[in-house]
């Protein structure tokens, strides 16, 4: 058991890192796909942008599909269709091409995010799932660590299509060892509720279009105004058919439970802080203090060098003392790396500076990561780790995605890319608006979340 155990780790751990590591890697070489394929910043945008709102659209209807037709099935077909995907983006003879690879390299990167997590935590009993959670998001560690920096090298040596065929052998490899090593496993329900997932990819659809449209068009434009009106009908339609559904793909009766709740909500503000210090740090970096990107990448290594060593960590001593001081304690750390970085930042800074503020910040996500992906699934039964695992990998996208539209949105109002004073002018009340969230969220699952039951741990050699 322990042996079948291992291998369900091991190869969730090494395909999540690929997509996570995808998704990075490629935006240190936007500027040489322009280059070489003649795109406009319209489509450069949506090399990026179709990629996450195809993954965002997808990851419940994935969970749903695993539950329904085998987890370990949809997973190795979600590998499967990420690695075909990545050779076409390599080999894509113009942007439209690429566009529409990114796209189907969204939706298999789907399957792998949602169905990663429920694999490992259907391997693992409820008393090692942290620790288990906690080297699995070690794998997004790495990514965040490595992914700016290999994407520069990559491009500057061999070209951006590398960054791409990276994938093939990684995924011809990890393909047929799931298939041999991996249990098969389903959710509780036997049917497909088709017109739920209808209703939930036309809500999420809605709301992720408006909101990586909204600050390049405008937020009282039409087209997202529209948008919005249309997920809203169609999650309000959602909710009202799962409420009545004879085996909805979403129980209602999930959110009378605290730590689903308590760890969704969690989940949302320490993502939106990852991708808003994605964006804002790097920028920092290099408009504010001149750095170039290569430099840049490396520069951000502080921020998430931690999350490789206390990651598992942090998942093991939940499993001990319970998720909530580990996810109160960890949101309120990043809040403060957040503002400390804030405080010290200015045009030209010597970049030793902020070594310190960025390790905070790492230490803080580093505590929290896991023990909140464990807060979520051990407060669900057995059956329905499927759908809670697809609930929470997309509240990682919607919350990154929108804490990232009012952090941007912020940033226009107050400062501008016209010299690195006018940058930091902005970049103060945007991240100090992120550090303010992170805090709420802490806040909301200090009292949301209950302490823990302490559970009797199993037999090492069970």
């Amino acid at each position: 058991m322990a042996y079948r155990r291992t291998w369900v780790l091991a190869l969730a751990a090494v395909a999540s890192l690929m997509t996570a590591l995808d998704a990075l890697v490629v935006s240190a070489s936007l500027t040489t796909i322009q280059a070489d394929l003649g795109a406009t910043a319209e489509q450069l945008e949506w090399t990026v942008n179709g990629y996450n709102l195809v993954m965002a659209v997808l990851l419940m209807p994935a969970a749903a599909l695993g539950d329904r037709y085998g987890r370990r099935r949809m997973f190795a077909a979600g590998i499967a269709l990420f690695t075909v995907a990545s050779a076409a983006c390599a080999a894509a003879p113009g942007v439209v091409v690429l566009v529409l690879a990114r796209a189907v390299q969204g939706a298999g990167a789907a399957f792998v995010s949602a169905l990663a997590m429920t694999l490992v935590s259907a391997a693992y009993p409820a008393e090692r799932r942290g620790s288990a959670i906690g080297i699995l998001q070690g794998g997004s560690g790495i990514a965040v660590l490595a992914g700016p920096g290999l994407g520069g090298v990559i491009t500057h040596t061999v070209g951006w299509e590398f960054v791409f065929w990276l994938n093939v052998p990684i995924g011809l490899v990890v393909l047929p060892l799931i298939l041999a090593k991996c249990d098969e496993s389903r959710g509780g329900d036997t049917a497909l509720d088709v017109r739920g997932l209808v209703l939930v990819m036309g809500a999420v659809l809605g709301v992720v279009w408006a909101l990586a449209r909204g600050n390049a068009v405008g937020w009282a434009s039409t087209e997202v105004l529209g948008a919005l009106a249309l997920g809203g009908a169609a999650l309000v339609a959602f909710v009202a058919w799962e409420r009545r559904a004879a085996e909805p793909m979403f129980p209602m009766r999930l959110l009378r439970c605290r730590g689903f709740v308590a760890g969704n909500v969690a989940t949302a503000g320490l993502f939106a802080s990852i991708f808003g210090g994605l964006f804002f740090y790097a920028q920092l970096l290099q408009t504010g203090l001149g750095l170039t990107p290569l430099q840049a990448g490396i520069g951000l290594v502080p921020w998430t060098s931690t999350l490789i060593v206390l990651g598992p960590l942090a998942g093991r001593l939940a499993d001990r003392i319970g998720n909530r001081p580990l996810i109160v304690a960890g949101l309120l750390t990043i809040a403060a790396g957040i503002g400390w970085t804030v405080l010290v930042a200015r045009p030209g800074m010597p970049y030793g500076e902020l070594v310190v503020p960025f390790l905070v910040t790492s230490i803080g996500g580093s505590m929290s990561l896991a023990p909140t992906a464990n807060a979520v699934l051990g407060a669900v039964p057995a059956a329905d780790i499927g759908t809670a695992s697809g609930v929470n990998a997309m509240l990682r996208e919607l919350g990154g995605v929108l804490g990232l539209a009012v952090f941007v949105a912020v940033f226009t109002g107050t400062g501008s890319y016209a010299s690195p004073a006018a940058f930091v002018d902005g970049f103060g009340p945007a991240m100090g608006t992120c550090a303010a969230l992170v805090a709420l969220s802490a806040a909301a699952v200090a009292v949301r979340l209950r302490p823990a039951v302490p559970v009797a741990r199993e037999p090492v050699l069970s």
